[in-house]
């Protein structure tokens, strides 16, 4: 039978066991329908099937035969829907996107067909996107773009251009991921992982493929299709936890490569293993790393190396960083042996948070026949992976070609060299063919990266005049096989330079590594520290408004308190003992995060074609930067920005800084704003009709460009005025800069005493990090922020197997991010005051802005119910034996 899609005959499917979306990928070419998470939950893969929505990762391809389907590129970018999106920025990374617009433009259409022009509520569209998850947390916009569209706004092309520069590619499919590029004869590779938690490989058997562990030798081409295999483990031959990778197969097609997989054998000798924190900590538990060169091996899941701390067993620290430790240990010890009232002593714990980007990890490698390495991978550092490349097999940097022209989110977990990487480029070497080795959602779920649990003891003493006069904060992270804790480290930042002593420890089990996650180490620090300032509020009899301010000295967060007061969600909160099923609170937390920046940041303009072209090597993790050097070009040069094409991620541009620890705008801004001046310098030296300052008019630019065709100019990120930056933390493009990013938090709660749920109703979010160079699109990265906080609140917790180690939650129906039901109406305020002494005068806001989040809701549950959440998530079963 005929198959029609997006209105033409199309090919039938003849690959055995595909399914409809990889039909549509890999047979039609319409990329636009993303794979995520391969059990029909997340809805990236929606098509309409006979005008019906429809997810095609669980329809059989077989049963496409006979039917109409269309996909977001049969749309065309005219639909209401996608205008609307565009608009209102329903979207960040842009991965989820596509299955988001396909179910929307089918709830509009029937929507309006029903209702007319009308606006539907919010809950009614959270319930037609029930099926839909972004793992950004762009939802806000969302709920804007469909009411808007349903209302008939957008019927016709808006009048402004939407304010992110990608956002048609995004909402009509055309944007390409990594794993949308398959080069012709591309081989498909997976990795073969551990099923123990601890022992030695004493062989592996590949089962039928041809294998090379380890060789840095081109071979021959495998033209017969045999699979080939290669060996990812390191010299000691030893896993330490279940889905460690220790080899990886390629063959012609998917199928095959996964059959391969399964023929590989493992000879292990096993070897005891620990796989919760109370059992590595118990005496006589067997030591994971008990050689010094193991201890200095162990993997980090810090952003930047932390301080030198003991090893005792399996527990390192303490790595202290205090101010007066000693005194204030000491006036904690009497306070405690005087039961003075005005201690508060609590201990809280976290759970592991996974990373779980929509898009997985992956990378499509490819030797060329003259020796360059050119690698498709989603990555959130695209300079710093062709050095690395570069560096392991021994090329010049030239030769390395990276290119990641789109990346569907990362948030910490995709900054490092991954066995994707090396497994993509090793088994290209073998076959002699492109590899494209992508991860599935399990294994996402288990050995992509997480946020460590944490748990947390936190002691603070007030004097009589209710001042903080001493604090302490012990915290041990529990990252699996790696090591990192942060979460006391950032205490010490908190509430002016009162006596503290903060201590951190890792506690090493047989299980996954983590890796830095958003705001890495603040949430958890956050949730302990920021209920025991409620705590404190309380004995003292005073408002947690008014508590904070008085103890906190960061006059950025002083301006944010000012608003809080005045605002209604505090304000007009409930007062008093609540009664009844539902119950409403409201709680506030305070954050921090440090200034970061990337002293390498290059960003280059040239003149091609009478047009500006601007250029970097840095990437767009869905937080925009692509928009912000359009916009600091045209604002800089007083252009359109329409009239500006700019290209990033290809690492063959000049350096561009990583996208991590909210530096990437605080460090490309300033080199665009510095490439635009060189511009205009080099533009005058052609006409005299540029002027030295202010907007260039249309016919003098025109005119100059002409001339000047050819000029390249690079702008790099200059110095902070009045001192040089600190030192460098990492290599020569990670810095620390001078002040504090502030933020505030304000959440509303309802509580049902029945079932034990919490849903976050609204939420303010008051974020203090300087000028914002893009303000929607910062505006969505803290909406994102948010939603994500209330996931680690409410809902996310990996479990493993208490007996094997094996991740349980490796699915999206057993580990549960927020969908749109789940998310408060949120609004955000930016103090736009206090970084005037660094170029362009804003810094990062994305790690701020989830620092508080699970802090507020908890003290909002708290504020509702009077039961202290000191464990997250904050599950349904705790809360109902919490009331009892």
């Amino acid at each position: 039978m005929d198959l029609e899609v997006n209105g033409s005959p199309a090919p039938a499917p003849d690959t055995p066991g595909a399914t409809a979306a990889e039909h549509i990928r890999d047979r039609l070419g319409l990329t636009g329908t993303k794979i995520a998470c391969g059990d029909g939950v997340c809805g990236a893969c929606t098509v309409l099937l006979d005008g019906s929505p429809t997810v095609s990762c669980l329809l059989p391809a077989d049963a496409l035969p006979g039917r109409s389907v269309t996909t977001v590129e049969g749309l065309g970018g005219a639909h209401p829907v996608q205008r609307a999106f565009a608009a209102h920025d329903g979207l960040q990374c842009g991965y989820c996107t596509p299955g988001f617009v396909v179910e929307a433009a089918a709830f509009t259409d029937a929507w309006r067909a029903e209702h007319g022009d009308t606006r539907p509520d919010r809950d009614t569209i959270a319930d037609a996107l029930a099926g839909h998850l972004c793992r950004c947390g762009a939802y806000e916009g969302v709920f804007a773009a469909v009411a808007a569209a349903c209302a008939g706004e957008f019927d016709s092309e808006p009048d402004q251009d939407p304010p992110r520069a990608d956002a048609h590619d995004k909402i009509t499919g055309r944007a390409r991921f990594s794993a949308d590029f398959a080069p012709e004869g591309c081989w498909e590779g997976v990795i073969v992982r551990s099923t123990v938690p601890h022992a030695r490989i004493r062989s592996v058997d590949p089962g039928g493929a041809r294998a090379r562990g380890g060789s840095r030798q081109a071979s021959r081409p495998q033209e017969d299709g045999t699979p080939v295999l290669t060996d990812l483990l390191a010299e000691d031959r030893t896993v330490r936890y279940v889905g460690q990778p220790i080899a990886a197969v390629a063959a012609p097609t998917a199928a095959q490569a996964r059959a391969a997989a399964e023929a590989v054998r493992i000879d292990y000798d096993p070897l005891p293993a620990v796989l919760d924190t109370e059992a590595a900590r118990a005496p006589g538990a067997p030591v994971l790393y008990p050689s010094r060169a193991e201890q200095k091996a162990v993997p980090s899941y810090g952003e930047a190396p932390g301080p030198s701390a003991p090893w005792r067993g399996n527990v390192r620290g303490p790595g202290v960083v205090s101010w007066r430790g000693a005194t204030a240990a000491r006036r904690l010890r009497a306070a405690a042996e005087a039961d003075d009232p005005r201690l508060v002593a609590q201990e809280y714990s976290t759970a592991t948070q996974l990373h779980t980007p929509l898009e997985p990890h992956v990378c499509v490698a490819a030797w060329g026949a003259d020796g360059d390495l050119t690698l498709y991978v989603s990555t959130q550092t695209v300079s710093r992976t062709a050095d690395k490349a570069a560096e392991r097999w021994r090329l010049p940097r030239d030769r390395v070609h990276v290119v990641t022209e789109y990346v569907g989110g990362g948030f910490g977990a995709k900054a490092a060299m991954s066995p994707e990487i090396v497994s993509a480029v090793e088994l290209s070497r073998l076959a002699h063919a492109p590899v494209r080795v992508v991860l599935d959602r399990s294994e996402e779920l288990t050995d992509a990266g997480h946020r460590p649990g944490t748990r947390t003891r936190v002691a603070l003493l007030a004097d009589e005049n209710g001042d903080l006069a001493a604090m302490s904060v012990d915290s041990h992270g529990d990252g699996g096989v790696s090591v990192g804790s942060s979460t006391a480290t950032l205490a010490a930042l908190m509430y002016g330079r009162t006596p503290r002593r903060v201590r951190d420890f890792d506690v090493v089990t047989n299980r996954p590594p983590g890796a830095p996650f958003r705001g890495p180490g603040g949430p958890p620090m956050s949730f302990a520290l920021e209920q025991a300032v409620d705590t404190m509020a309380r004995r003292l009899g005073e408002d947690p408004l008014s508590l904070r301010r008085r103890w906190d000295g960061n006059p950025k967060r002083a301006a944010l308190y000012d608003v809080v007061s005045g605002h209604p969600l505090w304000r007009d909160r409930p007062r008093g003992r609540r009664t009844g099923r539902f119950r409403r609170g409201v709680g506030m937390a305070a954050s921090n995060w440090i200034y970061l920046l990337g002293p390498r940041a290059r960003v280059e303009l040239s003149v091609e074609d009478g047009a500006v072209v601007v250029r970097s090597a840095t990437q767009d993790i869905g937080t925009g930067i692509r928009t912000v050097l359009r916009d600091v070009v045209a604002d800089r040069l007083g252009v359109p920005a329409a009239d500006l094409r700019v290209e990033i991620g290809h690492s063959a541009s000049v350096h561009g800084t990583g996208s991590f620890g909210g530096r990437t705008t605080t460090s490309m801004g300033p080199a665009a704003a510095e490439a635009a001046d060189r511009l205009r310098e080099g533009l005058r030296e052609h006409s005299a009709d540029v002027p030295p300052a202010g907007p260039i008019p249309e016919i003098a630019l025109k005119e100059a460009l002409a001339a000047a065709e050819g000029l390249r100019v690079t702008g790099g990120r200059s110095l902070d005025r009045w001192e040089r930056m600190s030192s460098l933390v990492a290599g020569d493009d990670l810095a620390v800069g001078r002040g504090l990013i502030g933020a505030v938090h304000v959440m509303e709660v309802e509580v049902d005493t029945l079932l034990g749920r919490v849903r976050p109703t609204r939420c303010w979010a008051g974020i203090a990090a300087g000028r914002v160079y893009s303000e929607r699109l910062a505006r969505n990265q803290c909406e994102g922020a948010v939603v994500q906080g209330v996931g680690y609140a409410l809902f996310e917790e990996r479990r493993d197997d208490p007996a094997t180690g094996v991740v349980l939650t490796d699915n999206l129906e057993d580990y549960r991010i927020p969908g749109m039901g789940d998310v408060p109406e949120t609004e955000v305020h930016f103090h736009e005051e206090g970084f005037e002494h660094v170029p362009g005068g804003g810094v990062g806001l994305g790690e701020v802005s989830t620092v508080g989040v699970a802090a507020a809701v908890a003290n909002a549950v708290f504020d509702a119910t009077g039961w202290r959440p000191r464990d997250l998530p904050i599950r349904p079963d705790r809360l109902i034996e919490g009331l009892r």
